[in-house]
């Protein structure tokens, strides 16, 4: 009997790709020893989107919710996803930003990382590689999936193999867009499989309806892991639900490892947090509707709430699918990048900027020009030469990367905090998300007492 390893997205994806990443740590809490006790291979509990919203719409400290989840969950991994040389945010942040939120973010407690580079440049992974391994984590390398003519399976694979050699512990498929269809999804893990002898972990989301068919071939082919979230947050934008995969699994003679009682249990907790979230008004009745479409415009979950929640700002709901359809249409001029944090923000924003203003492209946000710049790495195929133009105007963008344009940030990010008697973390954070930091210090002046007990100290 093979096992297959269940990740659980409840704590991060699931809430993010619904509830736009508002579930707070204290709704998490009274339910986090069940989880414990379910059999999971892991939770993935922190990363993404979390950090941002923790500060800035939650008002929590996120390193004091990771330890705290740390202290409830004692036998189960913890994992997490990160952005390469993104880190967390939107931009690429130097070096020593980079080991060091690795460095802090093992030593209280994660254990497995998940990264990805929006390009699947894997120069943006170097310096994140060397980091896990050196403070004793899992390093699960990412390859963002995505479809284009310039996108194949020897594409893939070659990116597999790369990452192999860089020291990934695992490769993830990552579907962001619940793009991937049954065959195509077997015919990745058989590519991959071919050249690497890695575990592979697929990921997908519900969106299109595909998510379930997409991990039984998966599975039957050799995948050795797939994410699911408890059946409350599961489906449309989310994963499909744990319960379901671990009912048909069984009955395949796979092992999941899972307690059925106790996943009834998470079931029944989380049935109450959804209702607060629809009650709240923050869960939208779109993001779970099944949506075939986006097999066409590869819009991931939470690029397509997000933009609900911006066409809503601004009374336009009504102009979802126009921008959707622009969505590709940027795309392809732009090099085909996958639509992942931060290229589905900045293809997002340029697309509700045409569509909006009636006229394509005059107007073109700081961030796509400095992507076309080449700061945010190199694309898989040619950027669009006219669309190029309007930005560089004769200027070659740049061809090494990024972040080594990048002076170190960490003392100068201490100095200018540090009449706010910052602790090492919050230096990060800091560096990072300035202002929601900053803020979020001035109201709280919370020192932490943990110490840096892996990394050492900071600037």
């Amino acid at each position: 009997m093979k096992k297959i390893n269940i990740i659980e997205t409840a704590l991060r994806d699931a809430h993010q790709s619904q509830f736009a990443t508002r579930m707070t740590t204290e709704q998490m809490l009274p339910i986090l020893e069940t989880m414990d006790q379910a059999g999971y291979y892991a939770l993935e509990a922190w990363g993404g989107a979390t950090f941002d919203v923790c500060l800035r719409h939650l008002d929590e400290n996120p390193w004091d919710r990771l330890r705290t989840i740390r202290k409830y969950v004692k036998n189960t991994k913890l994992q997490m996803l990160m952005r390469g040389q993104n880190l967390l945010g939107y931009t690429h942040y130097s070096d020593d930003v980079v080991e060091a939120f690795i460095g802090r973010s093992i030593d209280n407690g994660m254990d497995i990382i998940r990264l990805f580079d929006a390009l699947n440049d894997l120069r943006n992974l170097e310096t994140s590689f060397k980091a896990i391994k050196k403070y004793g984590g899992h390093a699960q390398g990412a390859i963002c999936y995505t479809i284009s003519p310039f996108h194949n399976m020897q594409y893939f694979a070659n990116l597999a193999v790369d990452l192999e050699s860089m020291g990934a512990d695992s490769i993830c498929i990552k579907d962001m867009a619940g793009i991937l269809t049954p065959k195509i999804a077997a015919d990745l893990v058989v590519a991959i499989k071919e050249v690497s002898t890695l575990p592979i972990n697929m990921h997908t989301h519900a969106t299109s309806g595909t998510g379930a068919m997409t991990y039984l071939d998966a599975v039957q082919i050799g995948a050795d892991m797939i994410d699911t979230a408890i059946s409350p947050l599961s489906d449309g934008t989310s994963q499909p639900p744990t319960e379901t995969m671990h009912i048909v699994l069984s009955e395949m003679n796979f092992d999941t490892g899972l307690d059925g009682d106790k996943l009834v249990e998470i079931a029944s907790y989380f049935k109450g947090i959804r209702k607060t979230f629809q009650d709240a008004k923050i869960f939208d009745d779109k993001v779970y509707q099944v949506n075939p479409l986006i097999l066409e415009y590869q819009v991931p979950g939470g690029m397509l709430s997000n933009l609900i929640a911006q066409l809503k700002e601004v009374g336009a709901e009504n102009r979802l699918d126009d921008v959707l359809a622009e969505v590709e249409r940027v795309r392809s001029e732009v090099g085909y990048p996958p639509l992942v944090t931060p290229m589905s923000q900045i293809v997002g924003a340029q697309s509700v900027v045409n569509v909006l203003s009636g006229s394509r492209n005059t107007i073109i946000p700081n961030e796509m020009q400095d992507y076309v710049r080449g700061y945010y790495g190199q694309p898989a195929a040619p950027i669009n030469p006219d669309f190029a133009e309007k930005i560089l105007q004769g200027e070659k963008p740049i061809s090494g990367r990024p972040a080594d344009l990048l002076a170190p940030r960490l003392p100068s990010a201490r100095k200018e905090i540090e009449h706010l008697r910052p602790s090492d973390e919050s230096v990060i954070s800091y560096a990072m998300f300035p202002e929601i930091t900053k803020a979020y210090l001035e109201r709280h002046q919370v020192t932490s007492e943990h110490g840096w007990a892996n990394a050492g100290a900071l600037g």
